[in-house]
């Protein structure tokens, strides 16, 4: 997450439609749009704002698939080439009997690989700084918009202008 600092134009909607229609309303004005705050999440906010699909089922896979190669090589080696044992007449190495402890383990693996993975892109730790709020009311039923003014090409009174053609019901400045 990035650190916050300088001026920003902080436009505070109502409703969660107004927020969304506004976004590209005002990305084709020319503004460039810091983040949107919101107490739940609005379907096509992502694409509004122009962030990029995530990449989460990829880091997903790979933790899966890691946890997949470390059951069977354990049980692989443990069973069949350290201590090879035959029970019943069975072959030592036999993938039909390691199947279910193959799929617990690759699930153990994606879950704590996606949890730790949750929290380090999202810059959740204990250790974490405490990030100012834009406005408290973002959590309760506004959706706020941040707007950093140094990195606009536009006037703050332009921004500001056309914050108030987009629907906010106010506009605030923000200094960090």
């Amino acid at each position: 997450m990035a650190e916050l600092s300088g001026k920003y134009l902080v436009g505070v909607y109502d409703d969660d439609d107004t927020v969304l229609h506004a976004v590209p309303r005002l990305r084709k004005a020319g503004v460039k749009i810091q983040e949107v705050y919101s107490p739940f999440p609005i379907h096509g906010m992502d694409d509004a704002l122009g962030h990029p699909r995530t990449r989460i089922g990829i880091a997903a896979f790979m933790f899966g698939v890691t946890g997949c190669c470390v059951a069977l090589t354990l049980m692989i080696w443990t069973m069949g080439i350290d201590w090879p044992m035959i029970v019943g007449g069975k072959d030592s190495i036999s993938l039909p009997n390691y199947i279910p402890i193959t799929f617990e383990l690759t699930v153990l693996f994606t879950a704590f690989g996606m949890v730790t993975t949750f929290f380090i892109s999202n810059g959740l730790s204990p250790a974490a700084h405490k990030h100012e709020r834009f406005d408290v009311r973002a959590t309760d039923n506004k959706f706020i918009m941040a707007i950093n003014v140094g990195r606009n090409s536009m006037s703050e009174d332009e921004i500001s202008r056309a914050l108030r053609d987009s629907g906010a019901e106010e506009v605030n400045i923000k200094q960090f």
